[in-house]
């Protein structure tokens, strides 16, 4: 084993060094390999750069050359540029020099004849100097007289020439606008239909038999007394057959009452303690009413967007009159007048619809608050937030201010309409009369005045004058003047006609 041993090891030693040798060659052999590839691809990257410089060189040359081309191209096209400028300065410079001269020439004509007309001006003055002392030697009058006597007449000329054209022009304009007005008013007018006056402060219940009354009055008239304590209505029972009157001038009130005295009727139970529970039943009835009553104008005219306290005004206004004329309808008739009249002139028709509706919300207030209906209209329109336009129609339909919009005009004017219309209103006798008597009292303060008579129920005015105290020219002056004081001094529904009469006679006796 020993000797086996022993022939092993320099076996393994020759091998290893065998495999020494043979390992080192290999190496070396792929040492050589690589140095020779990386001297190729350096080779080769050496070769790739130069020619990669060559032709970036070249590119370079190309840009610089092109740029250069551009800078030349543009120079030359600046330079042909300022050539062409500067011929045009020289050709502006020559002008100029030709026009100063021209201006130079025609200065020194002026000049010369400045001169001339300095002493023309001379000559014509002492020539003028000269005839003024012969005209006034001659008259006897000095210039200034002659200028004031000249004057005066020149001026009582215009005067009269003024008067005739304001008169013509009067007429025409009147004549085409009383034509295109009544065109439309009669087109507004044939279209709306509203009821006739019906006012009244009485409401008269019928009774089923006649010993209805006196269970109404109650033991020692303790049930008439609360009904009028609860309703604020006078209850009359009088000697009329199967019939009672409730009498009072809040509207309202007047409808509460009616309506709890004929539920009581026909429940048969009267009381205090039932009557007070009917006043209540009757006063949410009402307000349902009052409720239902403003909405549905609203409805019937088209016009949304109402503040609901304003519907509510306007609900009141159902039982609300006007010198007999119920005050919601002569509203809703104003709108639709106003809203007619609107669309044929091609303005807002809703805004003159809605502005008609509320002209008179102030007169379901004017009971409970101080004031004028107008100026409580105003303020309640202000309150709920209505437009300007609607506030001013609202504050001039009755002239209180001037009107200075169409629809303010439209409103006013839809609104005499449907006040002045026949039937629509009722006046008492007394207030009547001194409308009349006013009337002619007015045009019996002017100077010139003979006689007045109010006519047509004083829808007219005839005045007769006295002819050598008022021309014709002066009547035309007068009618404008006296009219002009009955819009300031009366108050009255619609328009009033004013005619001046002026007669001369003459008058002689053959012999």
């Amino acid at each position: 084993m020993f000797e086996n041993l022993l022939i092993a090891l320099p076996a393994a030693v020759v091998a290893f060094i065998i495999g020494y040798f043979i390992r080192r060659y290999v190496v070396e052999a792929k040492i050589a390999t690589a140095e020779e590839e990386v001297k190729r691809i350096i080779d080769n990257a050496e070769k790739t750069a130069e020619s990669l410089k060559r032709e970036a060189i070249l590119e370079a040359k190309e840009e610089v050359l092109k740029q250069r081309n551009e800078v030349e191209r543009e120079n030359k096209e600046r330079r042909s540029e300022l050539q062409r400028l500067e011929r045009r300065l020289v050709q502006k410079e020559e002008t100029l020099d030709r026009k100063t001269e021209a201006i130079e020439k025609k200065e020194d004509s002026l000049i010369k004849k400045e001169n001339e007309i300095d002493i023309v001006k001379t000559e014509i003055g002492e020539i003028y100097n000269r005839q003024l002392s012969e005209l006034e030697r001659i008259s006897g009058m000095t210039s200034e007289e002659a200028r004031q006597i000249l004057l005066s007449d020149i001026e009582k000329e215009m005067k009269h020439e003024a008067a005739i054209l304001i008169k013509d022009i009067e007429t025409k304009a009147k004549e085409e606008g009383e034509k295109r007005a009544r065109a439309i008013i009669s087109l507004a007018i044939q279209r709306c239909a509203a009821d006739h006056v019906a006012e009244t402060t009485v409401a008269v219940i019928p009774l089923p038999n006649d010993e209805m009354k006196g269970r109404i009055i109650g033991r020692e008239g303790r049930n008439i007394r609360a009904f009028e304590t609860l309703t604020g209505i006078d209850l009359i029972i009088d000697d009329t057959p199967e019939a009672v009157i409730l009498s009072g001038f809040d509207p309202i009130r007047r409808e509460t009452a009616r309506i709890a005295l004929e539920k009581l009727i026909v429940d048969g139970r009267i009381h205090p303690a039932r009557i007070e529970e009917m006043v209540e039943k009757a006063r949410k009835e009402v307000d349902f009413q009052i409720r239902d009553a403003g909405e549905q104008s609203t409805f019937d005219t088209g016009v949304h967007g109402i503040h609901p306290e304003l519907i509510n005004l306007l609900g009141r206004l159902k039982f609300r009159t006007s010198y007999g004329q119920n005050v919601l309808k002569h509203s809703i008739e104003v709108a639709h007048l106003a809203g007619m009249m609107a669309s044929e002139l091609g303005v807002d028709v809703k805004l003159a619809k809605r502005a008609g509706l509320l002209h008179d919300i102030g007169k379901a207030m004017d009971h409970e608050v101080e004031g004028p209906h107008v100026t409580i209209g105003v303020d309640l329109a202000k309150k709920y937030r209505e437009s300007q336009e609607v506030i001013h129609a609202i504050a001039s339909h009755h002239g209180d201010e001037e009107p200075k919009t169409i629809i303010a005009v439209l409103v006013q004017a839809a609104d005499a309409i449907s006040a002045a219309r026949p039937g629509a209103r009722r006046e008492t006798l007394e207030s009547y009369i001194k409308r009349l008597h006013k009337l002619e009292e007015i045009a019996n303060s002017f100077e010139g005045v003979e006689k007045s008579f109010a006519i047509q129920a004083g829808r007219e005015i005839r005045i007769m004058v006295h002819p050598d105290k008022v021309d014709d020219l002066g009547a035309v002056r007068l009618v404008r003047d006296i009219t002009k004081q009955i819009e300031n001094d009366l108050d009255y529904p619609g328009q009033i006609k004013v005619v001046i009469i002026r007669e001369t006679r003459v008058i002689d006796y053959a012999k």
